[in-house]
């Protein structure tokens, strides 16, 4: 029977996509080859081996439904801003957390107050000074329910914030202070030990408020957005490209290289990966799965797969039918998926099968193994059967499904791999709808018409908490409707423990919970996966896949016939 499903799921996947395989295999593509790298004593590029023109080409997927950093979702809108702005915290190119529009902090014994030191040369795109009253402004807005903030509750930690989010208490009683211009404070409720990797997020950046309050949800438009990152907006063609030019002002703009960049939004894998071949991009967002092996053997200096601290997986919409109240349906179709198959056949990128939530590596968390983590496979399927006959369906009447997930080839090989183990399995009919990202998402949160679709998460920080909080009935990014009284307490102790072990603990139950509740169906530990052109320097790998273009710069090719060194010193 497995030989058989193995056998069908590559037939499906081969008939219904753009891979090449054997002799219909790409060409092989010879990647220019940068010159010797050669720095000053102070590490910088020296200008003689610097490429002529300092603009930078990359994939980046979906379309961003917004560049406001406090309304726009999703990895590919937080590649842009972060580039557009800056935090009072950012990473190094490998993901250390440094200072960013603040320069130091004190931190209070207790553990509850931050006070952050702005760096006086702060500015923004149009010249104005970055103040510690822009952030102040800038997290009330978040927490302002009107706003409308999808990933608000990051700022959870501050006094007041659950308040202000209830509506009990106006945004003004949040606790954050500017005590000068340049000093900016925040008052949490109890330690938190994330707290500076949280302020790396897009929710936590500041908002330039009269640009804002002049053009209203305007002000994310070319000529209109007022940013204090190393870059600026200055061309938007929607579904086409979004190009950031060198912002002047920036604090420190004499030490960014790269003058340029444009971002690509390739939904199709194949595009991307053969706009990269022609040379056209220097950096893609992912690669074709199909074309693993094939870029190991000829293009393994520019494949860049590394481990990536996020889950893909699958939700339920658990508000209506029929996977309202009916947890034998989705513990079914949940063991019904053989994730063996689904890495090694389907995404081969040597992503982690997994049936937990939150990824593994963590030093001070051990995610619960469910029971059936530990069965084989056909274990799995027979209790399948019985909960699919026990939640109401069978062979002669079929359960009817809708599997949603936005444009990717891979996503789409994905969800007709699952389909085809289901149909396999249990006799499932599925109904597989493709919709843009932007659509996608706000299907998802309205949850009229949604059944099962693709989810994922990548952490907004290291630590646990960032895939749980997803699932507290108030977020924003609720889109399964999960409404369990007793897992929200469990989060509300969770932000107010202040004893690493307990706080492990109630972490480690709350998954355990999410995980019986059958919430979720996750399949794999994520990997990122991309090419980059070696002439690109200053991008490395770091588990939070975070990269800085203000970090990066582009070497000269060498010429032919010329050694490395001899060309690097012409």
């Amino acid at each position: 029977m497995r030989g058989w499903l193995v056998s069908v799921l590559l037939v499906l996947l081969v008939a219904c996509n753009g891979d090449r395989q054997g002799s219909e295999e790409p060409a092989p593509s010879r990647l220019a080859q940068p010159v010797a790298l050669e720095t000053d004593e102070h590490g910088r590029p020296l200008p003689r081996v610097l490429a002529e023109t300092q603009v930078l080409y990359r994939g980046n997927a979906e379309e961003p439904q917004t560049l406001d950093p406090h309304l726009a979702e999703g990895v590919p809108s937080a590649n842009i801003l972060r580039d557009l702005f800056e935090g009072l915290t950012t990473t190094a190119p490998g993901g250390r957390i440094v200072g960013g529009a603040a320069v130091h902090w004190d931190i209070s014994r207790d553990g509850l107050t931050y006070t952050f030191y702005l760096d006086p040369d702060g500015r923004w795109s149009n010249g104005d000074p970055v103040t510690a009253q822009d952030f102040v402004w800038s997290w009330r807005r978040v927490v302002d329910p009107q706003t409308g903030a999808a990933y608000g509750r990051m700022l959870a930690p501050v006094v007041n914030a659950g308040e202000v989010f209830a509506g009990r208490l106006p945004p003004e009683e949040l606790g954050v202070t500017a005590l000068n211009p340049t000093t900016f404070q925040v008052r949490l409720d109890d330690p938190t030990s994330y707290f500076l990797g949280l302020l790396t997020h897009p929710t936590t950046f500041p908002v330039h408020r009269e640009s804002l309050e002049v053009h209203g949800s305007a002000h994310v438009r070319p000529g209109n957005l007022v940013s204090n990152g190393a870059y600026q907006l200055t061309d938007w063609q929607v579904r086409s490209r979004i190009e950031l030019t060198k912002n002047p002002h920036f604090r420190i703009a004499d030490q960014v290289i790269i003058e340029r960049v444009v971002f690509y939004p390739f939904e199709d894998e194949n595009t991307e990966f053969n706009r990269f071949r022609a040379g056209d991009l220097h950096w893609t967002y992912q690669v074709p799965s199909g074309q693993f092996r094939w870029l190991e053997r000829n293009m393994s200096d520019a494949l860049m797969v590394a481990p990536w601290f996020g889950t893909y997986f699958f939700s339920f919409n658990l508000t209506r039918e029929p996977f309202r109240d009916n947890l034998e349906l989705r513990r079914a179709l949940n063991l019904a998926i053989d994730r063996e198959i689904m890495t090694e056949r389907v995404s081969r990128f040597g992503e982690i099968p997994t049936f937990n939530l939150i990824p593994p590596g963590l030093p001070d968390y051990e995610p619960p193994e469910p029971d059936y983590a530990s069965w084989t496979q056909e274990e799995r399927e027979a209790e399948a059967r019985r909960l699919y006959l026990q939640a109401g369906y069978s062979e002669s009447e079929p359960l009817t499904v809708e599997l949603r997930y936005n444009t990717s080839e891979n996503h789409r090989k994905i969800a007709v791999a699952m389909a085809a183990m289901w149909k396999d399995v249990l006799g499932v009919r599925t109904r597989m709808v493709n919709e843009e990202f932007r659509v996608f998402l706000q299907n998802r949160a309205q949850r009229r018409v949604t059944q099962v679709f693709r989810a994922g998460w990548i952490g907004d920080y290291q630590d646990a908490f960032t895939f749980l909080e997803l699932f507290h009935s108030e977020h924003g990014r609720n889109d399964a409707g999960y409404d369990n009284p007793r897992y929200d307490r469990l989060l509300e102790q969770i932000a107010s423990e202040r004893i690493p072990s307990r706080r492990r603990n109630l972490m480690v139950e709350a998954e355990r919970i999410l995980l019986a509740d059958q919430v979720v169906l996750p399949v794999f530990i994520y990997v990122s996966k991309r090419l980059v052109d070696p002439r690109l320097k200053g991008w490395e790998e770091n588990i939070m896949d975070q990269h800085l273009t203000r970090h990066m710069f582009l070497l000269r090719e060498r010429s032919a016939g010329v050694s490395p060194r001899e060309d690097a010193s012409e």
